[in-house]
């Protein structure tokens, strides 16, 4: 009689160690989120390799944070990891007391203290747990350890370009078998690899905090909607995996208590969108400083992303170039209650009257900006009932991965519908009404609701264009802050009157209109046909004219011109005697 034996055992090691290391070339590294890479290695081991995994990074790797330091019973500072992967056979009480997210705390003396230090694996085929070891050092892992009969384990450093991410620690407690180099060399096979996606997954979330960081530090951290809109805005960032966009809004308060309203959004993500987000806003606000009307407005930003375009293009460094942008700018008057706005590309506005009725404004699209194709920008005016709600944003809220634009409007209409609601208490619900996965876009969605200057805050006159005019304009704004109680201010005021109003006569036509403005400031303005804009000029020692706005400068805190159909607006700004005393206080 003949009997032959074999290995199965060895036979089906073998088996579980290639299916192991097959998995892991399909499962491993399919995300750049360090936490997600660190489960998948978890995941894999178990039970294939080991019956419990534990991943333990670094703290700033796995959560962005300073790590926090442990003092020992000795006094010595102990290193912090965080535990970022777990992975076990045991259900509810497991060998290892921390959780995911939890930090996890070295001791001094022990095999996890030595792969840190070395950087190098430790492999402890029979797991010493008798008292006096170093398992007693740790209080937390010592019952554990011994209630589930931990006999084996295999301690991995995490290393990536000479970095130490963290430790993996492999365990065997029901499997009887004990850990040997085989098992030791595919372990740290699997977390070479598991390494090397870490390393991406950290770089790329390095930069992804860095544009996060730029752009909100290039968002507007205060919304300024003075006497015109009380606003309110909220922004949240794309998940890890598309990364930060370029989105932006901004209030910005223009002459007359007038305020411009701005949602843009630059193509594409990362550092580079938001960048060019910060320097379109910066070409926003020098564009609004012009006072031009909306459409040209975008007309003139068209031509700034282009030539950022042609910019990049030129540069020899490898940067994504600037190939498009969306951006709705409006103009709120609170004296006329008056928007006038345009739209480049961009999603429609929404509008809530005051009784909750939500209505999509039907813009001219106009094409995105930087493309060099489409119609261009067309402005729309329309008057806006006092306490209209009205809602700019980008494409995040409305479209998502699995719901069309229109679905998205529809879902955001709603939301908005809820008459008598703060702006703050909208923008949360109307952020809490998104999808529950994480945004494929930037979110970001800018809330106004329009106010009304009281008539009593305006005062306005029709002059014929004559010198007699200026005598007149003088005494009806002596007579108008007199009603004001801004007696203080009639010697600057008719002063400054008198030098607009001369100008109006010398350098236009027909009637000249003067209006006074009572809100944050008060603003003198004077209407003309003239075309030309005034600038000031140094004259000369025995010059008779040409000193008027250098006078008007030394007046006011600001001054400036505007074009309106049939003409232009002088304006300049004066402090209240309150405001001024604020100011000087502040100083």
């Amino acid at each position: 009689m003949c009997t032959i034996g074999a290995d199965v055992t060895a036979s089906r090691r073998t088996r579980e160690r290639l299916a192991v290391l097959s998995q892991a070339s399909t499962h491993l590294g399919s995300t750049l989120d360090v936490t997600q890479v660190s489960q998948e290695l978890a995941d894999l081991a178990v039970p294939l390799l080991a019956d419990h995994v534990t991943v333990d990074l670094e703290q700033s790797i796995s959560f962005g944070e300073g790590a926090p330091v442990h003092i020992g019973a000795t006094g010595q500072r102990l290193p912090c990891l965080r535990r970022a992967g777990l992975a076990s056979i045991h259900q509810g009480d497991r060998p290892s007391p921390w959780a995911r997210g939890e930090p996890v705390f070295v001791p001094p003396i022990s095999p996890f203290t030595d792969v840190l230090r070395a950087g190098k694996s430790v492999l402890e085929p029979v797991l010493d747990t008798s008292s006096g070891t170093w398992v007693d050092k740790v209080p937390e892992l010592a019952h554990g350890v011994r209630e589930h009969g931990v006999h084996s384990i295999m301690i991995v450093p995490i290393r990536a370009r000479r970095s130490l991410l963290g430790v993996a620690l492999f365990v065997r407690t029901k499997d009887p078998a004990p850990f040997h180099e085989v098992d030791l060399l595919l372990a740290e096979e699997l977390v070479g690899r598991a390494a090397r996606s870490l390393n991406n997954a950290r770089q790329y979330a390095r930069k992804h905090t860095a544009a996060l960081t730029l752009q909100r530090h290039l968002l507007p951290r205060r919304l300024a909607g003075g006497t015109a809109v009380d606003a309110a805005s909220r922004y949240l960032p794309a998940d890890l995996d598309h990364g930060v966009g370029g989105d932006w809004f901004d209030v910005i308060p223009l002459s007359g208590a007038r305020v411009a309203l701005v949602v843009g959004d630059v193509i594409g993500h990362g550092l580079h969108a938001a960048a060019t987000m910060g320097r379109l806003r910066t070409a926003v606000h020098t564009l609004a400083a012009m006072e031009l009307p909306p459409d040209e407005v975008l007309a003139h930003l068209d031509d700034t992303v282009q030539r950022l375009s042609e910019e990049d293009a030129d540069t020899p460094v490898q940067t994504p170039a600037v190939v498009g942008a969306t951006c709705l700018y409006a103009v709120y008057d609170p004296a006329t209650r008056r928007c006038t706005m345009a739209r480049a590309g961009h999603p429609p506005p929404a509008i809530i009257d005051p009784q909750g009725r939500v209505t999509y404004l039907d813009l001219p699209t106009g094409a995105p900006l930087g493309v060099g194709l489409g119609d261009p920008p067309e402005s729309v005016e329309l008057e806006l009932a006092e306490g209209s709600v009205l809602a700019l944003y980008t494409d995040g809220p409305i479209e998502t991965r699995d719901h069309d634009i229109e679905e998205g409007m529809r879902r955001l209409g709603t939301v908005l519908a809820q008459p008598g609601r703060s702006l703050e208490d909208l923008c949360d619900i109307a952020t809490q009404s998104l999808p529950d996965q994480a945004p494929c876009d930037d979110v970001t969605l800018l809330l106004v609701r329009t106010r009304s200057l009281c008539p009593t805050r305006v005062a306005s006159w029709t002059l014929p264009g004559d010198q007699s005019a200026v005598r007149s304009a003088r005494t009806l704004a002596a007579r108008q802050l007199t009603e004001w109680g801004l007696q203080g201010l009639q010697d600057a005021t008719q002063l400054i009157v008198s030098e607009l109003v001369t100008n109006a006569i010398r350098h236009g036509t027909g009637q000249i209109e003067l209006r006074l403005v009572r809100h944050q400031v008060l603003t003198c303005e004077v209407s003309d046909t003239g075309p030309s804009t005034p600038r000031p000029r140094r004259a000369r020692t025995m010059d008779e004219n040409g000193r008027g706005l250098f006078l008007v400068t030394n007046l006011c805190r600001r001054w400036g011109s505007r074009p309106v159909p049939g003409g232009k607006v002088v304006w300049a700004d004066q402090d209240l005697p309150h405001t001024s005393g604020l100011r000087a206080a502040a100083a």
